[in-house]
């Protein structure tokens, strides 16, 4: 048999034994049931799991869920993209290290991980009336909220309240954001706007320009990323880039930019001065998900489980929610605490909507070619 049917037949044939342990225990509609206990004591005699996600909070997440039910787990922070490509070869070589993923790139895990059987989608049965029905196939643990931030030192509120305004002159490479080339959350969001919101981009529009809309673009939200690129935004390589360049104390120049509400966490701990406009038009920013998975050849099916399903509570979400990032279950809301303030606003935020995420995956590509094409410094 050649290389790549073994490797086929191997993550098949293990994807089908990791179903059938994953099935082996399931979590009736009550808190600590014999069902849950069951897991507990399972989960106790398998290896220490191994848990990635693409925030630093996940290591107090792994510590607090392992000290609750008296288990070992680790949690490393691993960029989307490496959690991503490590599902994907630990699966071929059926050589599983990690365990329990949560990817804040649902585009490629519905692309890519789970049409090859790598990971599986795990939705906790007594989370099901919790969980909205759009964020359970795959399952969406949190939702990481990205915003339109301003200089507060320099501007008592906000200096711009409309998304076209970014595009005129006075802007020109004062707007600081990552690099869609390099950051697909960007792109996701542009094919995330334009599927769902395409004519509030151009009521926006009309409302700022006080004219209707006429583009030979194939949609008012292609108009605006192709004069936002043409207009020479400043671009960086993360949110901390870009929240320096906006929320830098002392500065005579100000900037306009986006970035992950979590960032707003270094006004206490960076001495930046972050403030969000929470006017801007038509949303003040757009969020992402975070899906959970299993690995599909994990040797801890009972304790990936338990952890999916702590996750999901507001205990287990805790660290994450501090920075603004939103569990999924409707139970579970951000903090007071929370450094942004965007929770007031949430209904002004772009959602983001887990049945695009193949459109997401298919258009990538193209949105990063039209940035390419459109952009200059």
């Amino acid at each position: 048999m050649k290389t790549g049917k073994k490797l086929a037949a191997l993550c098949t044939r293990t994807t089908m034994l990791s179903i059938a342990a994953l099935s082996a225990f399931t979590i009736s509609a009550q808190a600590e049931t014999p069902e849950i206990e069951a897991m507990i004591a399972a989960a106790k005699a398998e290896p220490p799991l191994q848990i990635y996600d693409s925030t630093g909070k996940i290591t107090e997440m792994a510590d607090a869920f392992a000290a609750k039910y008296g288990l070992q787990a680790v949690g490393t922070k691993v960029k989307a993209t490496a959690q991503v490509e490590m599902l994907l070869r630990e699966a071929r070589a059926g050589n599983v290290q990690g365990d329990v993923s949560i990817i804040s790139d649902a585009p490629s895990v519905v692309g890519e991980v789970l049409p090859v059987g790598a990971a599986i989608s795990y939705l906790p049965p007594d989370m099901a009336d919790k969980i909205p029905s759009q964020y359970q196939n795959p399952l969406v643990v949190v939702t990481t909220v990205n915003v339109w931030a301003y200089n507060a030192e320099q501007n008592e509120t906000c200096p711009v309240t409309n998304i076209w305004e970014l595009t005129e002159p006075k802007w020109r490479g004062h707007v600081a954001m990552q690099d869609p080339l390099g950051k697909t959350i960007y792109t996701d969001w542009f094919n995330q706007m334009e599927s769902q919101a395409d004519a509030a981009v151009a009521q926006a529009y009309a409302d700022y320009f006080g004219k209707p809309l006429e583009t030979d673009q194939a949609s008012a939200t292609k108009a605006w990323v192709k004069a936002l690129a043409e207009n020479g935004p400043l671009l960086g390589s993360s949110d901390s880039s870009a929240a320096e360049a906006v929320g830098s104390p002392g500065q005579t120049d100000a900037f306009m930019g986006m970035m992950s509400s979590a960032k707003f966490r270094d006004n206490a701990e960076g001495g930046l001065k972050l403030g969000l406009c929470s006017d801007m038009q038509p949303f003040l920013g757009f969020a992402n998900a975070g899906v959970g998975v299993i690995a599909a050849g994990t040797d801890s099916p009972n304790a990936a489980k338990l952890f999916i399903r702590y996750v999901l509570t507001g205990e287990g979400i805790a660290p994450q929610a501090e920075d603004g990032k939103m569990s999924s279950n409707i139970e579970v809301g951000l903090p007071d605490s929370e450094p942004s303030g965007v929770g007031a606003f949430l209904e002004r935020v772009l959602p983001y909507q887990i049945s695009e995420a193949a459109s997401d995956w298919d258009t990538r590509q193209d949105w990063q070619d039209f940035w390419r094409l459109s952009y200059k410094k």
